[in-house]
């Protein structure tokens, strides 16, 4: 496991957050309106968040290895996890 000092990572994506504010609605709304055209596909894409919420370097929905908004990331097809998790 990576030795950083962060608190205590209950290994939530930001969807799943109990108190989400603006921010993170502008973020899944953003999410939401990718052009069909380089948006992943339903179940890729479900497939993609699945193997982030097991790495160990997710935080608070944010990958801790390259610090995006895995959410985010896995949203469009020709994104790649830093990993080669996915």
């Amino acid at each position: 496991m990576d030795s950083f000092n962060f608190r205590f990572c209950k290994k939530c994506l930001t969807r799943d957050m109990i108190d989400k504010d603006a921010y993170f609605a502008t973020l899944h709304e953003l999410i939401e309106n990718i052009n069909e055209d380089v948006k992943t596909p339903s179940e890729e894409y479900e497939r993609r968040l699945s193997v982030c919420t097991e790495c160990e370097r997710l935080a608070d929905g944010m990958c801790r290895a390259c610090g995006c908004y895995v959410e985010l990331r896995a949203a469009k097809t020709s994104n790649k996890c830093p990993y080669e998790l996915w």
